[in-house]
């Protein structure tokens, strides 16, 4: 077997982020793995025995990405690991952390399981994006969701939603998002879109304090193609992709999405159900589940028959 690497991503400005780094580090080079970082973060933290490597290179046959950090690093990372293929791990040293498999504390067992290969690897749906601009053009991507946005606090933005080349509906909003299930829990949770379970494929059109009869959340098949077109006499939009990418937007730009030609893969030490996830991360209260199979109603009489037919007539009539 080839000589194993393994890629650390982490927030170099949190003293946590780059205190477990040296510990993953250590533990990765006694196992015998060749550690990589990027340059800048390599040298934040001090450590010139690592291999450095371009980001446009950085995840290449990897077996993994471990990522330290919140949701926004992972979905920096996201942006290395995507093109390679390479599963990202990440490290929850955020607050909610949605996308992170391991909490900080749970760090030595979680680079162990790394070392021993003892992971399974899911697929995650991603949209791609297209800006049409007079003359030009912009392609991006995104993992949670793209969000073409008012850039003017004081006026509304105008736009028209499309579904697979079919005019829908105009809107007087703040924006519009469009998100995966996965970026479900993310901005278009916030915005009042529906949680969606990251094993359906399907794309979410959310418009935020939109001035409408129709401005519900609509789920649609992540077989169609949904644009946003800003509409000539209003002000001007932004786009925003993972709120990591973003692009001032004219007015009569329109936005393109459609379902990622790549989806991007997570590494997954605990088959833990989405619903345990939900509770977990929200701290929603689940007091007084009892669960299939248990009880609710302890020592109640049998209900009554429906009719005993010998109740009122020896041969059954009533």
């Amino acid at each position: 077997m080839g000589e194993r690497s393994v890629l650390v991503v982490t927030h170099t400005g949190r003293p946590e982020a780059v205190r477990s780094a040296q510990l993953v580090i250590e533990r990765l080079t006694q196992a015998g793995i060749t550690v990589r970082m990027l340059e800048n973060e390599a040298r934040d933290i001090g450590r010139a025995d690592v291999d450095v490597r371009p980001g446009d290179a950085a995840a290449e046959e990897a077996e993994v990405v471990i990522v330290l950090g919140g949701d926004g690093t992972l979905l920096r990372a996201a942006d290395l690991a995507r093109p390679a293929g390479t599963p990202l791990l990440g490290v929850n040293l955020g607050h909610v952390g949605f996308l992170a498999e391991a909490e900080r504390e749970d760090l030595t067992a979680t680079v162990d399981r790394v070392v021993g290969r003892r992971f399974e690897v899911e697929e995650r749906m991603t949209i791609d994006v297209e800006v049409r601009l007079n003359g030009g053009g912009w392609n991006t991507w995104a993992l949670n969701e793209v969000t073409v946005e008012k850039a003017e606090r004081e006026r509304m933005l105008e736009v028209v939603a499309e579904i697979d080349g079919r005019p829908l509906s105009a809107w007087g909003c703040d924006g519009v998002v469009c998100a995966t299930p996965t970026g479900s829990t993310a901005y278009a949770f916030s915005a009042g879109g529906p949680v969606v379970w990251p094993e359906v494929e399907a794309m979410l059109v959310v418009p935020i304090s939109a001035h409408a009869l129709f401005a519900r959340p609509l789920v649609v098949s992540p077989r169609s193609a949904v644009a946003i077109e800003v509409l000539p006499d209003t002000p001007r939009a932004v786009l925003w992709c993972d709120g990591r990418r973003t692009l001032d937007l004219p007015p009569g730009a329109r936005v393109e999405v459609r379902r990622g030609a790549k989806p991007v893969r997570l590494a997954r030490l605990h088959p833990i159900p989405f619903t345990d996830r939900l509770v977990t991360k929200f701290g929603l209260p689940v007091t007084g589940w009892r669960g299939r199979g248990r009880s609710r109603v302890r020592d109640a009489a049998p209900p009554p028959p429906l009719h005993d037919p010998g109740r009122d007539d020896p041969a059954g009539r009533p």
